[in-house]
């Protein structure tokens, strides 16, 4: 029922704006954002290094469509990391918080 999304920036700033509207437009409860992080990956058959910024973005199942949508819609990268991991529990407190605020 309730999920934790990850994606990452080129910036605080593109990390903030994301992380706001998608509070704003109760797709997320909560996100995070952590950083500056060293990415390095394989991009177009070189490999490449970037400083980057995670948004952990948490939600739930049912919001799940729409925020990757959102995602697309607001984010700068041509494909952007949008990875969705399952919360497999959580105190009720938080959980009941989080189902009430998406």
């Amino acid at each position: 029922m309730f999920i934790q999304v990850q994606t990452t920036t080129d910036s605080e700033q593109a990390a903030r704006r994301i992380a706001g509207e998608l509070v704003k437009r109760r797709l997320a409860g909560c996100v995070q954002v952590l950083g500056p992080i060293q990415s390095i990956y394989r991009w177009r058959g070189r490999v490449e290094s970037a400083q980057e910024w995670l948004c952990l973005i948490k939600s739930t199942r049912a919001a799940y469509e729409r925020l990757e949508a959102a995602l697309r819609e607001l984010h700068s990268y041509e494909t952007p990391e949008i990875i969705a991991l399952p919360i497999e529990g959580g105190s009720d407190e938080y959980l009941e918080w989080l189902s009430e605020s998406v």
